[in-house]
């Protein structure tokens, strides 16, 4: 049980009045953050992360959270004419947080993620905090004000205070920047996010007794939390479509064994056939079929997910083509009920969580591809991650690459959790990966064919493109090589010669098509191309 939910059921406080207390607390750390900054001594400099984004708009901050502490303050005392006569002034404090946001979001395109300093990231996370606040303040449909406090319920200009922009607002805050800040930061979205899916949840109760008649026994917050909430807006029934396009062959079928115990696969590892080699892929059957993920809280039905997810309002990363070496791939931030209504599954057009609540929003274009790849879904939420168990088989003692030591990475202190979600046709083209990787499919099927490391001279790596580092994939296309997909959308270039293809065809490989309930190791090293064969979720796991 998280800490959130241990909290809820030992206090008499209203998951409402906790949550208002928590968005106090945080703007009033804010405040004193940012003051002990501009003090003159200049004591707490060193201890804080915002010292480095210049005094100017270090003041600017403190100045918005002083005035989101006043808000607390005053509802707080049920001071409803106070309140009437600030909300143009608190209009002009969401619009000064939006300037902050404007500013060091701006940042974020001067550096590559890993060089930017944390300064900016934390400002960018601080001013969301505040503006979830001030945003909560204003939102009827959580009613957590003093009943003497109905002017704070007033909509602020420009602004709209709807559960999806709440989510929205802290969601932005994790994907761009990471939630960054040693005293909030992280915790504080995560337990919010928690807190307000509570509330929500709740709320959705409430409104379901009203709607049908007699009061019923109010369920116990265990049940409320974990339960999915039964609103008007999921009314999604049945799992995802199984339906496949296009399902290419196997030639050169992948070892299957049935669930192996640990010792039993670090003795796989230590023993490989070809010890110039090393240990080849392999497909464990059965290992992952007790995860709540295929029993109790099953993914491959959408209602599960939107449940999680805010009915669809919590935001995703994903990437819109077919694959991340083609002309035209971009990638966006949608919301997971736009993600699935659009990419996923055309039938939940009317789901909520579609951009939440906005019908304003295009389209995607016919015929597109979005997949939602190699992202820490699992950390942005961990309601999810309760779903999933980590294989024992992580915690062996792999070898490090057969081939060339300088791609050995230093030793993780837990594996690597990646998602991989999307609808039939999403392409992961031909590239190695850093670490060995378990790579486990939940639900759907899809395609891998892998090539040794013995093999990598004829890979035709990439190299360095447009300032990126592309020596870990292919140039070659496997399924145009194959005659799978449109030769057009082949890049063609001086690499690209009929005896390099010829050549290519014959470099032996092996291939499967992995089943929901398969773990298939991939060992350091191997080159893997994936494809997507029906809708399909994956969990890859990098350990060493």
């Amino acid at each position: 049980m998280s800490r959130v939910r241990c909290h809820l059921r030992m206090s008499s406080i209203s998951p409402k009045e906790q949550l208002r207390k928590s968005c106090a607390n945080a703007a009033e750390a804010i405040r004193k953050e940012c003051s002990s900054l501009l003090s003159a001594d200049g004591h707490s400099t060193e201890s804080s992360s915002l010292a480095g984004s210049g005094l100017a708009l270090v003041d600017l901050l403190c100045r918005q959270a002083a005035l989101v502490c006043a808000c607390y303050r005053d509802v707080q005392t049920a001071k409803k004419r106070a309140a009437e006569m600030s909300l143009e002034k608190h209009s002009l404090v969401l619009r000064r947080l939006e300037d902050i946001l404007s500013v060091s979001y701006a940042k974020f395109y001067a550096f590559i993620f890993r060089d930017l300093s944390t300064f900016w990231r934390q400002l960018y996370t601080d001013a969301s905090i505040l503006k979830f606040c001030l945003l909560f303040l204003h939102c009827p449909d959580f009613d957590c004000q003093a009943a003497s406090s109905e002017a704070y319920q007033a909509p602020l200009d420009g602004a709209h205070c709807d559960l999806a922009e709440l989510v929205k607002v802290l969601d932005l805050a994790l994907i761009l920047a990471g939630a960054a800040g040693e005293q909030r930061g992280r915790r504080w979205v995560y337990d919010t996010l928690e807190l307000l899916y509570v509330v929500w949840s709740e709320a959705a109760a409430s409104r379901d007794i009203l709607a049908s008649g007699p009061p019923k026994k109010r369920p116990r917050l265990a049940q409320v939390t974990n339960e999915v909430p039964s609103t008007d807006v999921i009314d999604v029934k049945g799992v995802f479509s199984n339906v496949e396009p296009f399902t290419p062959p196997v030639k050169h079928p992948i070892e299957r064994v049935d669930d192996l115990p640990m010792e039993a696969f670090q003795a796989y590892m230590d023993s490989p056939r070809d010890v110039d080699l090393g240990p080849e892929p392999l497909i464990i059957r059965g290992s992952i079929h007790h995860w709540p993920a295929f029993t109790t809280n099953p993914w491959n039905k959408p209602a599960y997910l939107l449940s999680r997810t805010f009915d669809g309002r919590r935001l995703v990363p994903i990437e819109v083509g077919r694959s991340y070496v083609d002309q035209g791939w971009g990638q966006k931030v949608v919301t997971f009920g736009e993600f699935l209504s659009k990419y996923i599954d055309t039938s939940l057009a009317g789901a909520r969580g579609e951009l939440g609540d906005n019908p304003a929003t295009p389209s995607s274009p016919k015929g597109s591809t979005a997949y939602l790849a190699q992202h820490p879904l699992f950390t942005q939420l961990p309601s999810l991650r309760n779903d999933i168990l980590i294989p024992d088989y992580c915690y062996t003692a792999p070898p490090p690459h057969p081939t060339d030591p300088h791609m050995d990475q230093p030793e993780l202190d837990e594996p690597l959790l990646n998602a991989w979600f999307g609808p039939p046709g999403t392409i992961t083209p031909l590239h190695t990966d850093p670490y060995h990787n378990i790579l486990t499919q939940v639900v759907g099927r899809k395609y891998v064919r892998l090539y040794s490391p013995l093999q990598t001279e004829h890979m035709h790596a990439r190299g360095r493109e447009n300032g990126v580092e592309m020596g870990n994939t292919s140039l070659m296309d496997v399924g145009v090589v194959e005659g799978w997909d449109d030769l057009s959308d082949f890049e063609h270039d001086g690499q690209h010669t009929q005896e390099n293809l010829d050549v290519f065809r014959k470099v032996p490989f092996l291939d499967c098509i992995l089943e929901p309930g398969d773990a298939l190791y991939i060992p350091i090293g191997w080159w893997h191309y994936v494809r997507g064969l029906s809708v399909s979720f994956s969990v890859s796991f990098w350990w060493n």
